[in-house]
């Protein structure tokens, strides 16, 4: 990707969302970095980060920015500039809440021959590429990842429709990744929305309704005191 568009992407990411500081929780186990799939309905306490707070008990660092990128492009110190990468901070997490890659797909190659964009982001193996290294820094420093997926709609003519092949093929890697790694979950959500029901979306029917984030916060929240915080 283009350093010009990575920063205006970035400032465009910085105008969509305010990011949670570390030190308004200086307790908090949790942090939750990403795109709109996770920042939406963040205004009226709805988001998925809201929801796995409030189910678990616990405080979570909200970091997630409607617009991010999971693709970036590194400092001079290894350090990522902008995006889903630049919004984990380091710290003594227990868990760290993630999600990213669909603005890169419907954004980054229209959903249309993303073969080089896919394996940027993580190889067909789910072995190489900057999402496993991402997850695999995270996870090395102590902390357990759950990497959030995507909803689909089954039956609805919506704007994203035509990337459901690359959407499938995308979290299938990432279901690979998790499943030859430890400390790494995957969490589907692939199952969420039914067949022709509109009211898991929002009115662009792209991003969740409150009932769909209300849904993957539970499942995540159910991940977490599962494995324990």
């Amino acid at each position: 990707m283009p350093k010009k568009l990575i920063h205006l992407v970035g400032l465009l990411s910085c105008l969509l969302g305010c990011q949670e500081a570390p030190s308004s929780q200086p307790n908090a186990k949790i942090i939750a970095v990403g795109d709109s799939l996770m920042a939406w309905n963040s205004t009226s306490g709805s988001s998925i980060p809201d929801v796995v707070e409030k189910n678990i008990g616990s405080a979570v660092i909200d970091r997630t920015v409607s617009a991010a990128w999971l693709q970036t492009q590194f400092d001079t110190d290894g350090h990522p500039e902008t995006g889903v990468q630049a919004q984990f901070v380091e710290g003594d997490w227990k868990w760290a809440i993630v999600n990213g890659g669909g603005n890169d797909l419907m954004l980054g190659c229209g959903c249309a021959r993303c073969d080089a964009v896919l394996d940027r982001m993580i190889s067909a193996d789910g072995q190489s590429g900057q999402i496993p290294q991402f997850l695999r820094r995270i996870r090395d420093g102590g902390t357990q990842v759950i990497y959030v997926g995507y909803l689909r709609s089954p039956k609805l003519l919506t704007p994203i429709e035509h990337c459901k092949a690359e959407g499938d093929e995308f979290e299938a890697r990432i279901a690979r990744l998790a499943q030859q790694e430890q400390g790494i979950t995957f969490v589907s959500n692939h199952d969420v929305a039914r067949a022709g029901d509109a009211s898991y979306f929002s009115f662009d029917l792209i991003h969740p309704s409150r009932k769909s984030s209300r849904i993957i916060g539970e499942r995540v929240a159910k991940v977490i005191k599962t494995k324990g915080l």
